[in-house]
């Protein structure tokens, strides 16, 4: 007797491709159009954390997929709920991160109406999804579930939503499998090698002062052990974006740090200097490279996954489109050993010569100082999560990382609020890591509410709060570009943050001086459990070096270049 096929709900039907998939664990936020599939969700084995703010949702899922190569899953009900994860989708994109949203919808019939919290979600997503559908039927669910994973982890992953109506989260289906997808395969599958290995190779080995420019794509192909044989092969120099920070060892001695406007200035000038530079898996974005004046020196190369970014911004002597793994594969057979002897002698001067300095003398904190000391008590072993501005910048420049997956910032968008919640999501997919979140006091309070989240779920998640009472980055632009004009970036109404802190029952404690220091991290590092601190900084300090907004390398600030004058 033949079996009877199947029927299940649509709401049904996706737990089971979530799961069918690995996902067991998702951020969300529940409202009325979403409703059906969250009482699957309740029957399900998927592990739902219960965010405070859907933007919250979003940016726990890319820290979750940043800090384990997973998909980040966010969930969120129609109308407001959808657009509260814009921004985090945004972010998602400009950054490539493999994030999952499911949105509740108003049932079909209604869509086009102004229903009830109705928003085009679909519409508005567009340009900042790799992927996005509206699912009209539950049987067209499996097909769409299927490009939608396919596409946000393919390539060069990103962000993928699918808009849910609620009458199709209860209608049956007995398609529960995709058959056939309507999608090419070159959108999600890798594609093969292309270009001039040998050719490719010959210009590396022909160059007397070669430097390799790492981002956030290496990261992404897991390529950080091919970087490494690569620049230790032919001693090759490494620099990185803001990205890419932990995909080269940054304590290496090929090292050269972070580069760009807020770059070393042994990279920058590296940047300068080379007659070689090699792009592997970065973008030449704005940050880092001028048009028409980045390493004009130099022969240009670069290797990429996504063609479109070839030639967009620098032009480049040589292209291999390809996953940067797969690539370099192929590549340091035919690349010659080399020491490059004189080039890195060179480069070691010059890092003696223009360290990273700060004026460390008086009583008050210095954040550099303090991220320093945290980086060595911790080892350089944490998880470390940013926001955006000044703090940013310091902790990409004191805090080194040896290992890909444990740095975690917002770098295309700039998201202030981002740390938080990104913090939380990276605890869940690590949880025998120190997390630690680095914040300002402008960034910490977008999101300040997803300390309820880490209450809520005992999680070990620590904050830093450098506290400035000013809006730090804005500042700093402010007092160089601006005639010191500071035109409402001074928080005058900042709350007492240990007071709020321990409102949420999470021990906090507040230092003002650098004596205090070590006091404070014992304390904040003392167990594994959550602690906030609040770190009173100077309002003047500033991030150097710097690369003032639409310049060149050649056009660098540095510390000492402003010592005595309005540094203090």
């Amino acid at each position: 007797m033949m079996s009877k096929e199947r029927e299940i709900s649509g709401s049904q039907l996706l737990i089971e491709l979530l799961e069918s998939k690995g996902v067991d664990i998702c951020f969300g936020y529940p409202g009325g159009a979403i409703l059906p599939f969250y009482d699957e969700l309740y029957k399900s084995k998927i592990k739902h954390i219960l965010v405070r703010h859907e933007q919250g949702a979003v940016h726990m899922a890319e820290g979750y997929a940043r800090a384990t190569g997973k998909i980040g899953v966010c969930i969120a009900t129609s109308g407001p709920g959808a657009t509260n994860l814009v921004t985090g989708l945004t972010d998602a994109k400009l950054d490539s991160i493999p994030v999952m949203a499911i949105t509740g919808q108003v049932s079909t019939s209604a869509i086009g109406t102004d229903a009830f919290q109705e928003a085009d979600i679909f519409g508005i997503t567009i340009p900042i999804t790799k992927y996005n559908a509206l699912v009209k039927s539950s049987d067209e669910l499996a097909r769409t579930f299927e490009e939608a994973y396919k596409i946000s982890m393919g390539g060069r992953p990103g962000p993928v939503l699918i808009d849910f109506p609620k009458d199709v989260q209860v209608q049956k289906t007995k398609k529960l499998k995709a058959e056939k997808l309507k999608i090419a395969v070159h959108h999600y599958e890798k594609p093969e090698v292309k270009g001039d290995l040998q050719a490719f190779a010959n210009a590396i080995n022909n160059a007397k002062k070669p430097l390799l420019y790492v981002g956030g794509g290496a990261i992404n192909s897991k390529a950080a052990r091919e970087i490494f044989q690569l620049a230790e092969k032919a001693n090759i120099p490494v620099t990185t974006t803001l990205m890419g920070i932990g995909a080269f060892p940054g304590t290496h001695k090929l090292s050269l740090g972070m580069l760009g406007m807020h770059g070393t200035a042994y990279a920058n000038k590296a940047v300068i200097e080379c007659d070689y530079i090699l792009n592997l898996g970065a973008r030449f974005d704005d940050r880092v490279a001028k048009i028409g004046e980045f390493a004009q020196s130099a022969v240009r190369a670069h290797i990429d996954i996504d063609s479109s970014e070839f030639n967009k911004r620098v032009g480049v002597d040589y292209l291999l489109h390809g996953d940067l793994k797969d690539v370099l594969q192929k590549l340091i057979p035919l690349v010659m050993p080399n020491e490059h002897k004189e080039w890195n002698e060179h480069l070691n001067r010059i890092k003696k010569d223009h360290p990273l300095d700060f004026d460390g003398s008086g009583k008050n904190i210095k954040p550099q100082e303090f991220i320093d000391r945290l980086y060595k008590r911790t080892k350089g072993e944490a998880i470390i999560s940013t926001d955006v501005g000044q703090h940013q910048m310091w902790a990409a420049q004191y805090y080194l990382f040896d290992q890909p997956n444990n740095w975690l910032t917002s770098g295309g968008l700039g998201t202030m609020g981002y740390g938080l919640p990104a913090a939380i999501g990276a605890k869940f997919g690590r949880p025998d890591k120190t997390v630690i979140c680095i914040s300002g006091d402008g960034s910490i309070q977008m999101n300040i509410q997803e300390l309820a989240t880490i209450r809520m779920y005992n999680l070990g998640v620590k904050v830093i709060v450098f506290n400035n009472n000013f809006l730090g980055m804005v500042r700093q632009w402010q007092e160089l570009f601006y005639e010191e004009r500071f035109s409402h970036s001074e928080w005058n109404y900042n709350p007492d943050f240990v007071k709020l802190a321990n409102a949420y029952e999470i021990p906090a404690m507040k230092v003002t001086q650098k004596d205090e220091i070590d006091m404070a991290l014992d304390f904040f590092l003392k167990d594994d459990k959550a602690s906030f601190l609040e770190v009173l900084v100077p309002a003047e300090e500033k991030v150097f070096p710097m690369i003032p907004a639409g310049l060149s390398q050649k056009d660098m600030i540095e510390f000492k270049d402003l010592a005595g004058l309005k540094v203090k």
